[in-house]
């Protein structure tokens, strides 16, 4: 026998002892007298899956999937597609009173300066949709998208806004979007998880893996961050000399004594992790292959603008595209580095902020493209933002004006884009007034966004819950309203 054999052994051995039971049961012998008495565990739950989707699916789905590109550190909606010629004549000159009253910000300290749009803006398409110089390949897209010119948060900081974004609430520990997605659909493929991350950019965006936890659902439901350079799943492998059959039987020895614990206590989440033991083991043999995008042909490459083995955005919309065609149910893609208060190059609209829409432009673009070719546009929901926006202001940071050109954040009005998913194509929804300060028209809240997509993907937003502390808990909370004006 083998010391993982004898290792098995043991532990099976000490599962079924008398002395090894008394000592392991919460309250002894009387914990026994009471599950004679029928006060003991209760039954295992169903399937949690297919409970979810009872409760879920209460609608027709035309949607199957999601891909949402957030965009952290909030691009500024001013350089990209809420364009404003009145505000390009303010330019330079002191903010009005009537926009400073009352109102928080995250630097801006006493007056500070107006700031007009710092690129060309042209219309395209039939849509005609305002699109800036800094995008010539998204703007050959717009008739295949939905506007959100609109869109508001209360949140003016990074992390809780982005939190907010994906998972209703300011506070970590909540699930993420993705999260509530796969507890209630499910995944199409079994060998794979059903909601994978992908970041790209500076750095992890603010809110950090909280942003795609599984917070009070099974841990099962939370999001597998791959790679796009490297091994895409850490430790996924096997280690040196250990064979996949000497990992089958170490599996199989775990898998029995966690069976055996559940058994024991009860604990729903250990069921959770027999799950990610196996599903680790299946990936072993799925994830190389989803995961190589140099299989790949040229002209794909060339539409991308990839290089196999780079961490960067274009990697990452082709392997959200191979994902997507292999059944994952949500992909979320993360590229940081959009913060462009104007403090330093990075941050300057004329410096960093033009290399991140270099970054994006084309890969973004390319994924419309080959959706649409492939025929999957149709069923997969694509969406497009950051946290929240950015002032008409010039950032004057401790009441002295930024050396470069940029905006503070701002809350009130931010444009989004979705595509695919059922959704009214070339249409523009909302609108700003003239310096793109506030709603003057269709305004959608971070929750009524949320309540659409979930709807999209056939899951009515109000019904998918999952009780935690006493009450039942749901992605949008007592909020949110589908906006039936974008659908299709």
């Amino acid at each position: 026998m083998t010391s993982l054999d004898h290792e098995f052994f043991r532990r099976q051995q000490a599962y079924l002892t008398r002395r090894q039971l008394f000592r392991s049961a919460a309250f002894g012998i009387g914990g026994m007298a009471l599950g004679m008495l029928g006060c003991g565990k209760p039954e295992p739950p169903k399937d949690a899956i297919s409970e979810a989707m009872k409760r879920a699916l209460h609608l027709a789905p035309h949607a199957k999937r999601v891909i949402f590109l957030h965009m952290a550190g909030a691009p500024s909606q001013l350089e990209l597609f809420d364009y404003k010629p009145e505000l390009a004549k303010l330019d330079g000159q002191l903010c009005p009173d009537s926009f400073l009253k009352g109102k928080r910000f995250a630097f801006i300290r006493g007056v500070p300066e107006m700031l007009g749009p710092q690129f060309a803006f042209q219309q395209h398409g039939e849509s005609r949709a305002w699109v800036s110089e800094l995008l010539p390949e998204f703007s050959k897209q717009v008739d295949n998208v939905t506007f959100l010119k609109a869109v508001k948060t209360e949140e003016f900081n990074h992390a809780p806004a982005q939190l907010f974004m994906h998972t209703g609430g300011t506070q970590p520990g909540k699930p993420s979007f993705g999260s509530w997605v796969t507890y209630g659909l499910g995944t199409d493929n079994d060998d794979l998880p059903g909601f994978i991350v992908l970041v790209s950019g500076e750095s992890q965006p603010s809110g950090g893996k909280s942003l795609w936890g599984s917070g009070f659902l099974p841990s099962n439901y939370q999001g597998v961050e791959f790679r796009s350079q490297g091994d895409p799943v850490l430790y996924v492998n096997n280690p040196e000399k250990v064979s996949r059959d000497v990992r089958r039987r170490t599996l199989d020895a775990i898998g029995d004594l966690n069976r055996r614990e559940y058994e024991e206590v009860g604990d729903p989440n250990v069921l959770s992790r027999i799950e990610q033991y196996e599903l680790s083991f299946r990936m072993q043999m799925t994830v190389p292959e989803a995961t190589d995008v140099s299989q790949e042909p040229d002209y794909i490459h060339e539409l991308y603008g990839t290089k196999p083995g780079e961490n960067a955005f274009a990697n990452n919309c082709l392997l959200a595209r191979r994902l997507a065609e292999r059944g994952v149910r949500f992909i979320q893609l993360y590229h940081r580095g959009w913060d462009s208060h104007g403090s330093n190059d990075f941050e300057n609209l004329h410096g960093g902020f033009k290399a991140r829409c270099r970054e994006i432009d084309r890969p973004m673009s390319a994924l419309l493209t080959d959706l649409k070719q492939r025929g999957m546009l149709e069923d997969t929901l694509l969406v497009w933002g950051g946290e929240f926006g950015r002032t008409p202001m010039q950032e004057n940071r401790g009441g002295k004006t930024n050396p470069f050109k940029g905006r503070d954040h701002h809350g009130e009005a931010f444009t989004m884009w979705m595509a695919g998913g059922g959704l009214r194509p070339g249409y523009t929804h909302g609108a700003t007034d003239e310096f793109g300060y506030y709603p003057t028209e269709g305004a959608v809240h971070i929750h009524d966004l949320q309540a659409t997509i979930l709807h999209q993907l056939g899951v009515d937003h109000t019904r998918l819950t999952y009780p935690f502390q006493g009450r039942d808990f749901r992605l949008t909370d007592v909020h949110g309203e589908v906006v039936r004006e974008v659908l299709g």
